[in-house]
């Protein structure tokens, strides 16, 4: 597990609070790479694009559907905040599979602190908007009535577990996918059928890059599903 261990990048042993470890390098790529496909990849905005600005406008139409599909026209004013959280998610994720990288994502101090910022913004949201209508999000009409204080306690707290089942869904599968990889590796290197280890690796980083898009979709659309519930609360 010596490939999610954090230690500074200049000399030393401690990690202090302005310490520039691998982390926080690659957490800086990360933040890079969004700043340059959501600014620099669109800022030409040529009729025929280039290959960063196809990006960005492939990327700004999938996060863009996905917002109005699941909570409609109003949830399109936090579009901003959404594309954000999405391409630094594929970022932090793919820049840890390259050799020598560091996977960010695969830490719960990140993934955690992503999922608290969404808890909270919604939390937010949904009292400003609603005010204490807002609490409709846990009272179930459809139940039966002497049902829905018991409803009502079990919706709160699987409204409190959402930052921890938010975090633990990206972090747990992108560190089982990078320890995956490297069990692989080190039976290349002592395995007497090297050649089918190679395979082995090969396939198991396929998966893990398909699986970081698929996470990375995944937090983004709790995080919109999470939305839909400041702006439509109620069942």
């Amino acid at each position: 597990m010596e490939q999610f261990t954090i230690h500074p990048l200049f000399g030393g042993s401690e990690v202090h609070l302005f310490t520039i470890t691998n982390q926080t390098f690659w957490m800086a790529m990360a933040i890079l790479g969004t700043f340059l496909v959501l600014v620099v990849g669109s800022r030409g905005r040529a009729l025929v694009p280039s290959r960063m600005q196809s990006v960005a406008e492939v990327t700004y139409t999938f996060v863009h559907s996905m917002i109005e599909d699941i909570t409609g026209k109003q949830g399109l004013v936090f579009f901003p905040y959404i594309m954000t959280i999405f391409t630094f998610v594929v970022f932090a994720n793919v820049l840890g599979l390259i050799p020598y990288g560091f996977a960010t994502s695969s830490h719960f101090a990140i993934t955690g602190t992503l999922a608290i910022l969404v808890f909270v913004s919604v939390t937010v949201i949904g009292f400003v908007r609603h005010g204490v209508g807002f609490l409709k999000l846990f009272w179930v009409t459809a139940a039966p009535l002497p049902l829905r204080p018991f409803l009502a306690v079990i919706e709160l707290i699987s409204y409190f577990v959402r930052p921890v089942s938010h975090s633990i869904r990206l972090g747990g599968n992108m560190m089982a996918g990078h320890a995956v990889v490297a069990v692989f590796a080190a039976f290349a290197a002592v395995a007497m059928i090297t050649p089918l280890s190679i395979v082995g690796i090969t396939a198991i980083y396929a998966l893990d890059l398909l699986a970081a898009f698929v996470q990375a979709y995944v937090f983004t659309i709790l995080t919109v599903v999470y939305l839909n519930d400041a702006l439509h609360p109620g069942h």
